[in-house]
């Protein structure tokens, strides 16, 4: 009952600061307004340190802000044991990095006479312990660490290899290879130097290159986006833009960004069959990058039956396991 008490008065404390900061205040004649997170902490019997306590708010505060913020958390065991996964995993991916257990697998990529075009370099990796382990789950937390630098650029040292080694041979000099690119990697400052001194030491075309962004690109500064993009394409690499339909890119954008390919993502190709709103999405995807002079490859073919959709609808480019697993 003590705790249940300390719990509601504590929530009540909080409810009025957060009541108080919402109000709109005035800073240099103008009117500005807060949306606060808090974090709260109790304790009782239990012997902790001032500085444990403080990192427990300090936990439940970011529980506030991941919860959409102007709210507030409690600490929860959970919430520690959530950030020492994290942690634990972190350090096992810095480690991963340095002892080469993450892999690139490519996956196919046809044309509609289902002739290989090329690929698309996926990242895996493979955990001593704990075996393969999903892209979703170490993506995200190379983006939020800066793990992605090392580990974008390892994927495109890795591609530009195998251009060069397909080059050398009759069968393979035409495949292209797909790398995707984060967001963080592509503002680097040195970005654009990277992928080109990348190309040549190893002796790479840079017309068989093609870096897929994601739409979130966009929301950032267009300008610096576009005159990096009109950089690399002047020594021939090209440009897919990845996930599309799933994001924020006005056509405006579309028009000015020097893409070569759009990709439409498998959310849309699964019930394409199924669901006349994704087919509609589709078909809109399709009609749009034909006025825009744009190549189309839909991700996430399984069946004949979506294959056939596709097909009829003008799409000429196609990726998913109907054709071969990464």
């Amino acid at each position: 009952p003590e705790l249940q008490s300390a719990a509601t008065q504590a929530e009540t404390v909080a409810e009025k600061l957060l009541a108080s900061l919402n109000q709109p205040f005035e800073l240099d004649g103008a009117q500005h307004y807060s949306t606060p997170s808090i974090g709260i902490t109790l304790f009782g019997d239990e012997r902790l340190t001032v500085d444990e306590l403080l990192k427990r708010a300090d936990l439940a505060m970011y529980q506030a802000k991941a919860a959409g913020r102007n709210t507030q958390r409690f600490f929860d065991p959970d919430m520690q044991a959530a950030v020492n996964a994290r942690s634990n995993l972190e350090a096992d991916l810095r480690q991963g990095l340095a002892r080469n257990e993450l892999l690139v697998h490519y996956q196919p990529v046809v044309d509609h006479h289902a002739r290989l075009m090329g690929a698309e370099a996926l990242v895996r990796w493979r955990h001593p312990q704990r075996g393969m382990i999903s892209p979703g789950d170490f993506i995200p937390l190379a983006e939020q660490t800066g793990l992605i630098l090392p580990l974008g650029q390892y994927v495109l040292q890795t591609a530009c290899e195998q251009l060069q080694r397909w080059s050398q041979h009759d069968s393979t000099a035409h495949l292209s290879i797909s790398v995707n690119v984060s967001a963080r990697q592509f503002r680097q400052a040195g970005f654009v130097a990277e992928v080109l001194q990348t190309l040549k030491s190893h002796n790479a075309d840079p017309r068989k290159l093609k870096l897929e962004l994601t739409e979130s690109l966009l929301l950032g500064d267009i300008e610096d986006t576009i005159a990096r993009m009109v950089q690399l394409k002047s020594e021939g690499v090209g440009f897919a833009l990845d996930d599309f339909g799933t994001g924020y890119s006005s056509l405006s954008y579309l028009k000015r960004l020097p893409l070569d390919q759009v990709k439409i993502d498998q959310s849309f190709v699964r019930d394409v069959l199924s669901d006349p709103n994704d087919a509609a999405i589709v078909r809109t995807i399709l009609a749009l990058a034909k006025s825009l002079d744009l190549e189309v490859v839909a991700e996430g073919v399984e069946t004949t039956g979506q294959l056939s959709f596709l097909r009829l609808h003008g799409c000429e480019g196609f990726q998913g396991y109907l054709f071969g697993r990464p």
